[in-house]
């Protein structure tokens, strides 16, 4: 559950940012009757710049999904190896939950 909302954020995220890309791309072409040579090269530098956070974010995005499987799969073998230590964990931490909740 926690790790479909996790993908859920992150593809919010992705989404976002590659509409931010798509933007910044759209006024860039919209820019481009703008006339001298100060505003080519600041064009062109804007569109590098955005090639490569886009590579830079695609990157983070597979490490941080590749973290997100590993830790996933720590946690079900660990569930797997000792569901009883799992079940008091849990049990432990709704606890701590509740009592934090009922405070306020």
């Amino acid at each position: 559950m926690a790790s479909k909302s996790a993908n859920t954020a992150q593809d919010i995220l992705m989404a976002d940012f590659q509409a931010l890309v798509r933007d910044t791309e759209k006024l860039l072409a919209d820019t481009a009757n703008l006339a001298g040579d100060q505003a080519d090269e600041l064009r062109e530098q804007v569109h590098e710049r955005l090639v490569q956070a886009r590579e830079s974010l695609q990157q983070t995005q597979e490490n941080v999904r590749e973290r997100g499987q590993e830790a996933l799969l720590t946690v079900e073998t660990y569930v797997q190896e000792k569901p009883w230590h799992a079940v008091g964990i849990a049990a432990g931490v709704g606890l701590l939950i509740g009592l934090l909740a009922n405070r306020r």
